[in-house]
């Protein structure tokens, strides 16, 4: 820098351009290595004693000092000594780089200052501003130098009507932007495909399909830009016939489809359910291109084919952060958390440096496994490697902690969260209502009114199903009839089903079946599902087979109707019945999913099924178990056979009910936890009754902590109590 800047040095004399030149270069390679405010003016000092700011080559280094200024404030200030037959270039120039950055909003205050200090305006100032304007919250700054361009006389220039149009479109003001489309007497390909864009960008799929085919009436030839964002709609929209004509139109005119137009095809006929074609397509692209790759893995792990998506992963030879991110998402949206972290360590192998969306989808794999010491580990990496400040970790690390049965944990993350926002608050409130802890739900549901947390329909979700598991039948109608009346919230299937299941699980099934029938919304699978629950419950089984078929009608697929039938038919002797509605489940490929329980230990999680002799540890496991059962029928513990709902004897059905997954991963961990430690499962069912008891006898007979996760809450055992009160 000092040699570079030396007042000595001098500039080779041939000639004054040459020497120009000569002095512009070496202030450029001088301004690009200025690092503090006092090399950047040292390099300003020398900028104003060595170039003739009025030559037009001036321009880009005086743009290059004012986006290195310290400051905005500093910027104005050097900007105001430009000569004034510069100033509108140097101020376009400087305008469009301000737009393009990261903080848009200072080409809005640089435009407010230079307009009142008078400096001229020509048509290439509008369109930064414009850019801008579209990324400012309201659009207000926007409209009003809309307003300027008209009174300036600019309103019909066609680049100043584009940027307008985007501007527009982009702000979702999607009205605004086609009338404006509409007038404009020149309409070039850009045009069009910001106004296509903008109808995809706000949901508007068909008449975004409607203005591709005025456009080709208008003679004007889509680019792939166009194609992309055409394709795109017609996925979205599910309009798989218009998809394959935009298909055939790409063919037959021999355009060249690069990585953004193959992505587009394969994504159309994926999300309209054609993975056939979408895979045929991807077989036919020679090389294969990392992008639309990593476009079939995320469609593959969308449509529940994990398999296939790990198969094109594992064949690619180079993979990116959002090819890693793809493939640990869809692991941990499946039912193969443990496989997403597994990936996420094997990433971070091979140097790939997580960004948010990663380590939130990790996160979601802990959740989802309920491996607290995995959870403690994945907190640890977020703190150490700098993602622990960002809210959606945050409101990530509760979620997680509550899932994986440490709520002291959730709730000191939410503490220590400083700026919460709403998903922070539903987050900690549906934490408190899973583990069955109606009271805290409510204490944190008025204290987030109370500091002006709106809460929005997830948090109502959360306080209703509180309520509903813990028999606060009066609380829940108070605080379903708020939603309309005090936050102007219109209750959804959900919130209805909440209402279904409140009056249900108190055996009000009467006042269930009246919600059923007032509500204004046709009853869908979720309270069909509420009320047969219910009822299965409560043992009304006239109502509850009504239920279920009422589901059946909605979707005929649906494994847990099948069940409840079943076992309404098993349990009145309807064997016949059952024989015919099995066959029936037979023919449609409808089973019932099967049960597991997953226990960690060590950092390792073992899974168990109903009576699963593939551990390798089997054979301790089950000794362990009968001396469990002959412990707990020392205090009165007697399996329960009606929860064996098959035409077996009594006496088989005692032994089939020992067997059941979560009563062999509770004794694996007496057999293998340290004494006094907790034990924690994940079951993907709900617990049977038996299972509950078994549990119960456990935590007081060997003094031990069980946390059960089951389908739909947390079950704490301990000293012979379990925290639902056994209404669940």
């Amino acid at each position: 820098m000092q040699a570079l800047l030396h007042p000595a040095a001098s500039f080779p004399p041939p000639s004054a351009a040459a020497a120009a030149t000569a002095a512009t270069t070496t202030l450029h390679t001088a301004l690009t290595t200025a690092t503090t405010p006092a090399q950047l003016k040292q390099v300003h000092a020398q900028i104003l004693r060595r170039t003739n700011l009025s030559h037009p080559s001036a321009a880009p280094l005086l743009v290059h000092l004012l986006l290195s200024s310290p400051s905005l404030g500093y910027a104005l200030s050097v900007f105001r000594h430009v000569p004034e037959s510069s100033k509108t270039r140097v101020l376009n120039k400087f305008l469009r780089e301000l737009s393009r950055g990261d903080r848009p909003g200072d080409a809005l205050v640089v435009f407010d200052e230079m307009w009142r200090e008078g400096v001229v305006l020509d048509r290439f100032s509008f369109p930064p501003l414009l850019k801008a304007g579209s990324k400012e919250v309201g659009l207000v700054e926007g409209s009003e130098i809309h307003g300027l361009v008209v009174k300036l006389g600019y309103g019909g220039d066609p680049f100043v009507q584009t940027a307008l149009v985007r501007m527009y479109a982009a702000g979702g003001r999607i009205v605004d932007a086609r009338l404006l489309f509409d007038t404009m007497s020149q309409r070039d390909v850009v045009s069009w495909s910001i106004m296509i864009d903008g109808f995809c960008q706000n949901g508007l799929f068909d008449e975004a399909m409607s203005l591709f085919e005025e456009m080709r009436r208008s003679n004007v030839e889509p680019d792939k830009m166009i194609l992309s964002s055409i394709l795109s709609a017609c996925g979205r929209a599910g309009n798989l016939s218009y998809g394959k004509k935009i298909h055939d139109y790409i063919t037959e005119n021999n355009v060249i489809l690069d990585p953004h137009i193959w992505s587009a095809l394969i994504s159309m006929y994926a999300s309209s359910g054609c993975m056939d074609l979408a895979q045929e397509l991807f077989d036919s692209m020679s090389p294969k291109n990392l992008v639309v790759s990593t476009a079939m893995i995320s469609w593959y792990s969308k449509v529940g084919k994990i398999e296939n998506a790990r198969l094109i992963f594992d064949q690619l030879d180079e993979k990116d952060l959002v090819c890693w991110s793809a493939m640990i998402s869809g692991y941990a949206e499946s039912d193969q958390p443990q496989e997403a972290l597994t990936l996420f360590k094997k990433m971070q192998m091979w140097g790939i440096k997580p960004d948010q969306v990663t380590i939130l989808s990790a996160l979601s794999a802990c959740a989802h496994l309920g491996a607290l010491d995995q959870g403690r580990w994945m907190h640890k990496y977020v703190n150490e490697n700098g993602f622990g400040e960002a809210l959606p970790v945050k409101n990530a690390l509760i979620d997680m902690y509550a899932k994986c049965g440490s709520l002291e944990r959730a709730q000191k993350v939410f503490e220590k969260t400083s700026s919460k926002n709403v998903i922070s608050w539903t987050t900690m409130i549906n934490s408190f209502a899973m583990h069955g802890d109606a009271n805290n739900v409510l204490r944190f549901f008025y204290q987030m009114k109370e500091e002006n947390v709106k809460p929005n329909e997830i948090t109502f979700i959360g306080v209703l199903y509180a309520c509903s598991h813990a028999g606060l039948v009066e609380k829940g109608q108070e605080i379903f009839s708020s939603m309309v009346s005090e936050h102007n919230l219109k209750p959804k299937h959900e919130h209805y089903g909440c209402m279904v299941d409140l009056f249900g699980r108190a055996g009000l099934l009467r006042e269930a079946l009246e919600v059923i029938e007032t509500m204004p919304l046709a009853p869908n699978v979720v309270i069909w599902g509420s009320l047969m629950a219910a009822c299965r419950v409560h043992g009304e089984d006239e109502l509850g087979e009504f239920a279920a078929k009422q589901l059946l009608k909605l979707e005929p697929d649906h494994d847990g109707a099948h069940v409840v039938l079943s076992n309404i038919y098993a349990k009145h002797r309807r064997w016949q019945d059952v024989g015919e509605l099995r066959q029936l489940m037979r023919q449609r490929g409808v089973f019932k999913a099967r049960g597991w329980s997953r226990i960690e230990l060590n950092n390792e999680v073992h899974q168990f099924a109903m009576a699963d002799r593939d551990h390798n540890q089997a054979d301790q496991i089950y000794v362990k178990l009968d001396e469990v059962v002959r412990e707990l029928k020392l205090v009165g513990y007697a399996p329960s056979a009606h929860c064996v709902l098959v035409d077996v004897e009594d006496e088989d059905k005692s032994e089939v009910v020992l067997w059941h997954s979560e009563k062999l991963a509770v004794c694996y961990g007496l057999l293998t936890e340290r004494t006094g430690s907790c034990i924690r499962i994940i079951k993907n069912l709900r617990i049977c009754e038996d299972c509950h008891t078994f549990m119960k006898l456990i935590s007081k007979e060997y003094r031990r902590e069980i946390i059960v996760r089951d389908r739909t809450r947390f079950h704490h055992f301990k000293d012979g109590i379990c925290s639902c009160r056994d209404y669940w």
